[in-house]
C-alpha cells in the first residue's frame, strides 16, 4: 500500500496561482465553466485523502460546507461541496490546532515526515493543495504528480506554483485535456520520488 501525492491547481501560463495577494483561488483571470468543474468534481472524488496548507484550507472551509446545501447555486458547485466537505483531509499548520469538516491537523517542523509516513499508510492518490506544502513535499522527494489546470493568461506577477528549488525537476506527461474558455490539463509524473 502506497499512496501517491498529487499537487492540483489552477495556473496561469507563466506558472502563477494568484495575480493579486489574498485572491486564494478566485482571481478574474480565472475562466472555471461548467465541464471543468465537473473535471475538478470526478478527480477530486477519486481521490483517496485531501492534503492542504492552512491558507487553501481556510480558503476552501470558508465557501465549500455553505455552498452544499445552497440551492442558489449550480449542482455541481453543491456537488463539489459536498464532496469537500465529506472527504478525508489533512491540514499542515503551524498556527491552528483544530478543524472541522473530516479533518485532522498536523504541523510542527516534522510535518513533511509525516506526510511521508502518512502517505505508507494511504493507497491512492492524495490531493495536495498550497504551493508551500507541495514545495517541502518535492524538496523531500515525495511528490508524485503535477495535475496543472491551465488559464490562458500571463499574469506577470504573483504566487509562483512553487517556491525556489535548488535543482530542475524532470517531469513525463501522462495525460492532457482541454476544456471550454482555452483552459488546458496536463497531468505529469515527477521523476525520481521516492517511494
Amino acid at each position: 500500500m502506497s499512496g501517491r501525492f498529487v499537487y492540483w491547481m489552477n495556473v496561469s501560463l507563466d506558472l502563477r496561482i494568484e495575480h493579486a495577494p489574498g485572491e486564494q483561488g478566485g482571481g478574474d483571470w480565472l475562466r472555471i465553466g461548467e465541464s471543468l468543474h465537473r473535471e475538478f468534481n470526478a478527480r477530486a472524488r477519486a481521490l483517496s485523502l485531501m492534503v492542504e496548507g492552512r491558507t487553501i484550507y481556510e480558503t476552501m472551509e470558508a465557501f465549500w460546507p455553505g455552498a452544499r446545501d445552497d440551492e442558489s447555486l449550480p449542482d455541481y458547485l453543491r456537488e463539489y461541496g459536498e464532496i469537500w466537505t465529506s472527504m478525508p483531509k489533512v491540514l499542515v499548520s503551524r498556527t491552528r490546532a483544530s478543524a472541522d469538516h473530516n479533518t485532522r491537523v498536523i504541523g510542527g517542523d516534522d510535518a513533511i515526515e509525516q506526510l511521508a509516513q502518512l502517505r505508507a499508510q494511504v493507497d491512492g492518490d492524495i490531493g495536495v493543495g498550497g504551493a508551500t506544502l507541495a514545495t517541502g513535499l518535492l524538496r523531500a522527494g515525495l511528490l508524485d504528480e503535477l495535475l496543472l489546470f491551465t488559464h490562458p493568461v500571463v499574469l506577470g506577477a504573483g504566487r509562483l506554483l512553487f517556491d525556489a528549488l535548488d535543482l530542475p525537476v524532470e517531469l513525463d506527461l501522462i495525460e492532457q485535456a482541454s476544456f471550454e474558455r482555452g483552459v488546458t490539463m496536463h497531468r505529469y509524473a515527477v521523476r525520481g520520488s521516492r517511494h
